[in-house]
């Protein structure tokens, strides 16, 4: 299997993907393990364009337990408590807010805007994506970076401009595809098992156990007033994070079609 450039590792890390199973295209080789990101950053509002210079990516104002940067391993939130079965005992109150972020992803047709992932040696990149549902969502990093994702509904697609290579993964394999999804029900679609909130934000916690990859936690935050999708962040098994910050966000631009095309033939044996 060929070596992975710097370039794909992170996007690959921007889905999930940076500790690929057997199969999958990625060189766990090429792969150096770095420091977790510091715990304390600064906030991106949604529809805000951040200031001039270094931009500062949300975290929780408030912690949530064993969840988040520099948090490896951790457990579940103290009100997630795992009930008869296996089944996560969440309040009307937080299933309430669950019923809204589901409200806010299946409203969501299409959807544009701006990005800045930090990866976990505190790296960070830039771009614009675009999201169209069902199953389709591009980002494009900005240079030096050279790296473009897409997703046609089946696949995702990691490109390196650069180096003229492309990267395929099932889309079904990847932390993104509930919310490329016509309609999504968090609490039944996905393994929720933790759900917080203050005045600010609404934070959901979703585990995800592949049979080769092990366990990635992927933590989702809200606006609390407009429950717009402000961040991800992304923890793999060694407990390392990939953090995604969303804004000048627009939900009425219509989209080419042609922005979520693959070119298979493209793929190398």
């Amino acid at each position: 299997m060929r070596r992975t450039s710097a370039a794909i590792i992170a996007g690959v890390t921007l889905i999930g993907l940076a500790d690929a199973s057997a199969g999958t295209a990625l060189d766990e080789r090429a792969v150096t393990r770095q420091a977790p990101l510091p715990a304390a950053m600064g906030r991106v509002a949604a529809n805000q364009t951040p200031p001039s210079g270094e931009v500062d990516v949300p975290t929780p104002l408030l912690p949530i337990a064993g969840v988040g940067p520099g948090a490896p391993g951790g457990k579940p939130p103290a009100a997630a408590v795992a009930g008869p079965g296996g089944t996560l005992a969440f309040d009307a109150k937080q299933r309430s807010l669950v019923d809204r972020v589901n409200a806010y992803l299946t409203s969501v047709q299409t959807l544009v805007g701006d990005f800045v992932q930090v990866g976990p040696d505190g790296s960070r990149s830039e771009g614009k994506f675009y999201l169209q549902k069902p199953g389709r969502i591009r980002f494009e990093y900005d240079p030096p970076n050279p790296v473009e994702l897409i997703a046609d509904g089946s696949s995702m697609a990691v490109r390196d401009r650069k180096l003229a290579t492309q990267d395929l993964y099932p889309l079904s394999q990847t932390p993104l595809r509930f919310l490329l999804a016509d309609r999504i029900d968090l609490l039944k679609d996905t393994n929720l098992v933790g759900v917080y909130a203050d005045d600010l934000f609404v934070t959901l916690v979703i585990e995800e156990r592949q049979v080769f990859g092990g366990t990635h936690r992927l933590l989702l935050m809200f606006g609390a007033q407009d429950y717009q999708l402000r961040q991800w962040t992304i923890t793999d098994p060694q407990g390392y994070d990939t953090t995604v910050a969303v804004y000048n966000l627009d939900a009425t631009q219509k989209l080419d079609p042609g922005l979520f095309k693959i070119d298979y033939e493209r793929v190398l044996q």
